[in-house]
């Protein structure tokens, strides 16, 4: 077996241990060689899972964090037990951003209080929302895995605030309420 590929397989179980996505440079800094290199092997991995028959699993990079996941066309199928569950307390701010996205981190700050920082922190770590510089502040969207998590259709943040938009109003609520009643207060 060559470097790459041990390498490549000890990625693959690293990410598949992990159950969660790994920021690259830390995973550089755990098999301490460059990120360049590790950057490398995760492309080599990726594209050695996409090639797999039958696969239903996927190495997707979001913002350079990585994360080993079923295939979106295959999370409805699979039992409850088998998702990852995303803490409650992360569900008010997870549902803010998606009615609210794209969404500067200073308003939902202004809205759910200095926990906003540890909660962007988790939720981007379990790949369900995007974090990108806009000056000052930060701009916060969902990502596809978060579609997949909560079951909506779309993935454009766009369409994704839309939906969400529909569900509240759907239930009578606005996004604050169906914020509140998603985190249980």
């Amino acid at each position: 077996m060559s470097d790459d590929l041990e390498l490549t397989t000890l990625l693959e179980a690293t990410l598949f241990g992990a159950g969660r996505s790994i920021p690259q440079a830390e995973l550089a800094e755990q098999f301490k060689i460059t990120e360049s290199t590790i950057r490398m092997a995760l492309l080599d991995l990726q594209q050695l899972i996409s090639g797999r028959e039958q696969t239903a699993i996927q190495l997707t990079e979001i913002n350079r964090y990585w994360v080993l996941e079923v295939k979106p066309q295959l999370a409805n199928h699979i039992p409850q037990i088998a998702r990852t569950e995303i803490p409650k307390r992360l569900l008010k701010t997870a549902a803010l951003i998606a009615y609210h996205q794209p969404m500067a981190q200073n308003k939902l700050v202004e809205m759910v209080g200095q926990v906003t920082y540890e909660h962007v922190s988790d939720l981007r770590e379990l790949g369900l929302i995007d974090k990108r510089r806009d000056g000052n502040t930060r701009r916060l969207s969902t990502t596809r895995r978060f579609s997949e998590y909560f079951g909506c259709p779309h993935t454009s943040t766009a369409e994704v605030a839309q939906w969400f938009k529909e569900q509240a109003a759907g239930l009578g609520l606005t996004g604050s309420q169906l914020a509140d009643a998603l985190s249980g207060e």
